[in-house]
């Protein structure tokens, strides 16, 4: 009998890889104006987000809700350029233009 998948998006994912891709996509700045909080604003750095995210629940919630969705916009973005015909033009050798 083999285990199943989990279903929970957040399964194996640690606080400082979440936050840490969150900040890689949006940039501090960004994510301050998604999640208002300090600690994105005065002086950021995970170690003092993480420190903060940790004792704070709500925050910590808002930051994984984030994150949750970021991973769906990859998702559609990464299915997108099927749909569109004009999506690979760049990768084609001047020749086969």
């Amino acid at each position: 009998m083999t285990a199943q998948p989990s279903k929970d998006p957040l399964h194996g994912i640690t606080l400082e890889a979440l936050l840490t891709t969150l900040v890689e996509r949006y940039g501090w700045a960004e994510l301050a104006k998604h999640v208002n909080i300090n600690c994105f604003k005065s002086d950021p750095s995970i170690k003092s987000s993480l420190k903060f995210l940790r004792r704070t629940p709500w925050a910590r919630k808002e930051v994984e809700a984030l994150y949750i969705d970021s991973l769906q916009d990859v998702q559609h973005a990464e299915t997108a350029p099927a749909d569109n015909p004009w999506a690979n033009w760049q990768s084609k050798k001047p020749s086969e233009r």
